[in-house]
């Protein structure tokens, strides 16, 4: 692993220790801000996930868990391509829910959550270049075409041979 990988990646994970740490500490206040968001997603993430909690406490919880897991594994090299997915994919109703800066009563308070906002934009940026990132090697789209023309070469040769075969 090269040393800007080494770095990057705990960098990139640390904010969401503070944050999902933070979470469970706060999880009731958390809550109030996330039951705006939890109202609208839940009923349709229980089409695909049946047994997913409705509480938004729980959720809280339980997305702060997952960002804590998946920081840990990106942190230290761990799947980090799928943790940088998860982490991604957890980001977006987390800022969604805690960053409203169009619902701020006042203008410092909405500048400050457009900041925020912004910043949790950078961070998904981060997150999909680390979701992306096979250190170096061959991705899955490379190893599928690579096969796939292999495969072709070799269905050639084999048709060649069995062609002068029956000859």
């Amino acid at each position: 692993m090269s040393i800007s990988r080494t770095i990057a990646r705990p960098l990139l994970a640390s904010t969401f220790f503070i944050g999902a740490t933070n979470a469970l500490k706060h999880s009731d206040a958390m809550a109030q801000k996330a039951e705006t968001v939890t109202d609208r997603l839940v009923p349709l993430m229980r089409k695909a996930v049946p047994g997913l909690p409705q509480d938004p406490q729980t959720l809280v919880k339980v997305n702060a868990g997952v960002q804590l897991g998946a920081a840990l594994g990106l942190a230290t090299g761990r799947a980090p391509r799928t943790c940088a997915t998860v982490l991604a994919a957890s980001l977006v109703p987390t800022t969604l829910a805690g960053h409203r800066f169009w619902e701020a009563d006042d203008d410092a308070s909405a500048q400050q959550q457009r900041l925020h906002f912004a910043k949790n934009l950078s961070l998904l940026g981060g997150l999909v270049i680390a979701a992306g990132d096979t250190d170096g090697k061959p991705g899955v789209a490379w190893r599928t075409r690579h096969l796939a023309r292999t495969a072709k070469r070799e269905a050639r040769r084999e048709a060649k041979l069995v062609s002068a075969r029956v000859r």
